[in-house]
């Protein structure tokens, strides 16, 4: 039926805001939730992503809005997966954060699976002030078991007081490109991690690169067969940016398993 698409999209808005207590917690004035975006509490700065519908679909619009007052902390996870469905058009997810002076946010949801035909459009805006710290993980999977990818555009922005420190575009799912060597070749995941945590070096080894950028901080890029690959590369590549090691145990196709 014509309306039928018009009835599946979604609009959504989800947000979290945290503000310092008189004792010095953060505790947070704002969490509201729009399914499927549904927002839990699950420690004292602990903010989980519950999945309350399926999607996004094609055509539907959602938004995550992230606000953290000075000297506070926000950790945000997911309990499970986002999958990108096809549907009736473009699906969009937006993620605008805003941190601080002396705040603290840690992002690591798990992976967005990109289901065939899907065509998504994932956008990061990220704004810090002063001294604020972020940790932020992004994993992508190129497809569920033995399918093709969807398609995806992701835009990753950073600015520090006022200033641009990483601006970061790639598409998945354009079979004219993703199979080149100088782009995914035979890889089914790729994954970025953000730090403000300047590197003490570059670092490269198979499936992962640690590069310093210019205005401070660090952007680890990895490559991988599968997530369980993806994850342990990116975790090798965020202990290198911390700890500037990178003799850290490195096993034949992927980081040693010990490495947390």
């Amino acid at each position: 039926m014509p309306g039928e698409a018009a009835r599946r999209a979604m609009r959504a808005r989800a947000a979290v805001a945290t503000a310092l207590s008189a004792d010095g917690r953060t505790v947070f004035p704002r969490l509201a939730s729009a399914p499927p975006l549904t927002l839990r509490q699950t420690g004292p700065h602990t903010v989980h992503l519950v999945s309350t519908a399926a999607g996004p679909l094609g055509g539907d619009r959602l938004a995550l809005d992230l606000d953290l007052a000075p000297r506070t902390t926000l950790e945000l996870g997911s309990v499970a997966s986002t999958l990108v469905l096809p549907g009736d058009g473009e699906s969009e997810m937006l993620v605008t954060a805003r941190v601080g002076a002396g705040a603290t946010l840690r992002f690591s949801p798990e992976p967005t699976v990109l289901a065939a035909g899907c065509r998504h459009r994932l956008l990061v805006r990220l704004t810090l002030e002063g001294d604020a710290a972020v940790f932020w993980r992004e994993e992508i999977v190129f497809g569920r078991y033995d399918e093709e990818s969807g398609r995806c555009h992701a835009r990753f922005d950073v600015t520090r007081d006022g200033r641009p420190l990483l601006r970061q575009e790639f598409t998945v799912g354009d079979p004219a490109i993703d199979a080149s060597s100088a782009v995914y070749g035979t890889a089914r995941c790729v994954g970025t991690t953000f730090l403000t945590t300047p590197a003490k070096g570059p670092a490269v080894a198979p499936g992962v690169a640690v590069l310093p950028l210019a205005e401070g901080g660090t952007l680890v890029s990895a490559l991988a067969a599968d997530a369980v690959e993806l994850r342990g590369r990116l975790e090798w590549g965020e202990r290198t940016a911390v700890d500037g090691d990178d003799s850290v145990a490195y096993g034949g196709d992927g980081p040693a398993s010990g490495l947390q």
